[in-house]
């Protein structure tokens, strides 16, 4: 069917391979960093690492792509403190991010979550999709660690970290969302017009119950499964313009998450 086929096309454009390219110039407080590469886009992620002898490396920051200039396959970077790693006995070095040191992207994107609102379309999109996927039933099992029925970004992030989970596949009205599961930046929308049945909160998986905090953010149980997705997305993709024009058009009771967006502004 074509728009399997498109979603398996999008799926190999992306993980083609991973993308290495060494810094180049840096702000002053070294916060902000630029190198030039080609297969790079807004939103993809990665990490700075350092050589510290010529068998042994350090990984530094975290690193997203926040600007790519086609003409000049230039990036430029966002550093933050690097996540992926959180063990209090390892050592640490202390290094700093300098030119010459070389950012690492699209690691992880071979690996990939899928949430979806039944089990068939969690099949259909799961087995058309030629990528490793990770089962939901290990997301549910971290947040009913985190305490959250209701998914939070952040819980997305211990995903990946505890899974090397590079991608996020979401479906929503007829659609696949490809998302950088750390920046949560939208890399595709795909057709996908599916027949959606029924729905399981907060997303399919085999896991009946997840563990809920007494109170805090992500601590209720999700009771409509599009409105919230649709609101993550929005809160981390101000400037997608596709949707935008999506939530705009659909449901009434979605129009609220129109002022989330910088469009036009």
């Amino acid at each position: 069917m074509k728009y399997l086929f498109l979603l398996i096309t999008i799926v190999f454009g992306v993980n083609a391979s991973i993308v290495k390219s060494p810094i180049i110039s840096l702000n002053a407080d070294k916060s902000i960093a630029t190198l030039q590469g080609d297969k790079l886009d807004v939103g993809m992620s990665g990490f700075v690492f350092h050589d510290v002898s010529s068998n042994h490396s350090s990984i530094l920051k975290n690193a997203v792509v926040t600007q790519y200039d086609q003409e000049t396959q230039t990036a430029t970077l966002k550093l933050s403190d690097y996540t992926g790693l959180r063990n209090n006995s390892l050592p640490t070095g202390k290094w700093s991010v300098e030119v010459g040191d070389h950012a690492v992207f699209a690691f992880g994107y071979n690996r990939s979550l899928l949430i979806a609102p039944s089990e068939e379309i969690y099949h259909q999109i799961s087995k058309s999709v030629k990528i490793q996927w990770i089962h939901p039933d290990l997301f549910a099992t971290i947040l009913s660690f985190n305490g959250h029925p209701t998914p939070l970004k952040s819980d997305f992030e211990d995903m990946s970290v505890a899974t090397s989970v590079g991608l996020l596949f979401i479906y929503l009205d007829k659609k696949v969302y490809m998302l950088d599961v750390k920046s949560f930046h939208i890399l595709s929308i795909s057709d996908a017009p599916l027949t959606q049945d029924s729905v399981k909160l907060p997303f399919y998986s085999r896991v009946d119950e997840i563990e809920a905090n007494w109170f805090g953010e992500g601590s209720d149980k999700l009771k409509e499964y599009e409105p919230h997705y649709y609101e993550l997305l929005a809160t981390f993709n101000k400037k997608n313009e596709t949707l935008y024009e999506t939530i705009k058009n659909g449901d009434v009771k979605l129009r609220h998450l129109l002022t989330k967006f910088e469009i036009g502004k």
